[in-house]
C-alpha cells in the first residue's frame, strides 16, 4: 500500500474548524472536518469512516488541500463531456442558419435539424445528434418560429422608408386639422373566412398524428376589421363580398368609434376598393395608404392570425349564416379584450414618438 500523503502544516485543526463554521458549502465543511481529525492525530481510516467515504477519497481531499488550501475543498462541478462544436464552428453554423439553405445545393427549402446535422458532417466531419444540435441552436439564440408572409415583389427599402417618413406624414395631416385636434391611429384590413378553414397546431402525444375536421364546401364571408391599438378599441363588420360599397360601410362604422372631436388616421393597404372613386370617406377619417406589397406593416394581419388560431379554425360551418355568427362572435370577443388589441397592435415606430 502506498504511503500516506502528508498534510501541509501551515493550518492547524483549529484553523480548519473555524474556517468550516463560516462556510456555506456543506460538502466543504465535511472535508475540512475530516482533515481536522487527521491533524488531531486520528488515522485516515477513522477520518474516512467519520465522513462516510473511502480512503481513496480522503487521499484526494488531502491532495486538493495541499495544493489550494481550504479553497481546494470547495465543491466543483464535474466538467462533463467536451462539446462537439467549438466557438468557430458555432459561428459558422449560425451564419449558415441565418443565410438559409440553397435548394439546388442543399436539396431543401428550409433547415431542419437533420439537414443541419448533415451540413455539420459535410463541413467539419463531425457527427452530431439532433438532440445535441437542438441544444446548440437554442444556446445560439435560435428558435423555431413561424415565418411571416412577404410578397416576392416587395421593395426591400419600402418598409424602412415608410417607417422613417411616418412621423412626417402624420405631422402633415395634423397641420391640416384644427389646432388641438386629437389624432387616433387606426389600422384596417379584410379577412376572408370560409368553410375551408385552416388546420392549426395542437398539443398531442409524441409519435401520433392528430386529426381535425376539414370541410370541402366553399361558402365564405368577409370580416372588415380596424383597430386603434393606443386606445385598445376596434370596429368591424361582416359582409358577403369585398367591394367599395362594403368598404364605405366599414368607414362609417370606424367613424362611429372615433372619440368625439378626434380625428382618425386610417392606415390601410392599396387594395382597389380602398382607393376607389366610389368610396365615401367620413369627415373625421383620413386614409393613409401603406407601401405596396408590405403586409408586415399592418398589425391587423396579426389580428387575423390570432383569431384564426384561437376561434375560427378547426371548425365545420354548416352555412353562410353560421360563418357570419362565428365571425361576429370572434370579433366581439376580441373587442371585449382591449389589452389584447394593444398587445397585438402597438408598434414602436408608429406610437413611440
Amino acid at each position: 500500500m502506498a504511503a500516506a500523503i502528508g498534510i501541509r502544516s501551515d493550518f492547524t485543526s483549529g484553523d480548519l474548524r473555524r474556517f468550516s463554521r463560516g462556510c456555506d458549502d456543506p460538502e466543504q465543511v465535511r472535508r475540512l472536518l475530516a482533515l481536522a481529525l487527521i491533524l488531531d492525530g486520528s488515522s485516515r481510516s477513522e477520518a474516512a469512516t467519520a465522513s462516510g467515504v473511502t480512503l481513496q477519497i480522503v487521499r484526494d481531499w488531502v491532495i486538493r488541500f495541499n495544493t489550494d488550501g481550504p479553497d481546494g475543498l470547495i465543491s466543483r462541478k464535474a466538467p462533463g463531456k467536451a462539446s462537439i462544436l467549438n466557438d468557430e464552428q458555432r459561428r459558422a453554423l449560425a451564419q449558415q442558419v441565418e443565410a438559409g439553405p440553397i435548394p439546388a445545393a442543399h436539396g431543401v427549402v428550409r433547415w431542419r435539424l437533420i439537414d443541419l446535422a448533415q451540413w455539420v458532417w459535410d463541413e467539419f466531419g463531425l457527427s452530431i445528434t439532433k438532440q445535441t444540435l437542438s441544444r446548440e441552436m437554442r444556446a445560439l439564440g435560435f428558435r423555431k418560429l413561424s415565418a411571416r408572409p412577404r410578397h416576392h415583389g416587395q421593395n426591400d427599402s419600402a418598409i424602412a422608408d415608410f417607417k422613417k417618413g411616418f412621423a412626417g406624414q402624420l405631422a402633415k395631416i395634423r397641420r391640416s386639422l384644427p389646432r388641438g385636434t386629437v389624432i387616433e391611429l387606426w389600422w384596417q384590413d379584410e379577412a376572408r373566412i370560409g368553410q375551408q378553414t385552416k388546420l392549426t397546431r395542437r398539443w398531442a402525444k409524441r409519435g401520433t398524428r392528430p386529426s381535425a375536421p376539414k370541410d370541402q364546401r366553399r361558402a365564405s364571408a368577409w370580416i372588415f376589421g380596424a383597430i386603434c391599438p393606443a386606445e385598445g378599441k376596434g370596429a368591424g363588420i361582416v359582409m358577403p363580398r369585398c367591394n367599395s360599397e362594403a368598404m364605405s360601410m366599414h368607414l362609417e362604422e370606424i367613424a362611429f368609434h372615433v372619440a368625439p372631436g378626434a380625428h382618425a388616421v386610417l392606415i390601410l393597404d392599396q387594395a382597389g376598393w380602398h382607393g376607389s372613386a366610389e368610396l365615401v370617406v367620413p369627415d373625421n377619417i383620413t386614409l393613409l395608404p401603406l407601401p405596396p406589397r408590405c403586409p408586415e406593416l399592418n398589425p391587423v394581419e396579426n389580428v387575423w392570425q390570432f383569431m384564426r388560431d384561437n376561434w375560427l379554425s378547426n371548425r365545420i360551418f354548416s352555412s353562410y349564416d353560421d360563418i357570419v355568427d362565428h365571425c361576429c362572435f370572434a370579433w366581439n370577443k376580441l373587442v371585449e379584450q382591449p389589452w389584447r388589441i394593444m398587445t397585438i397592435g402597438l408598434r414602436q415606430w408608429a406610437h413611440g414618438f
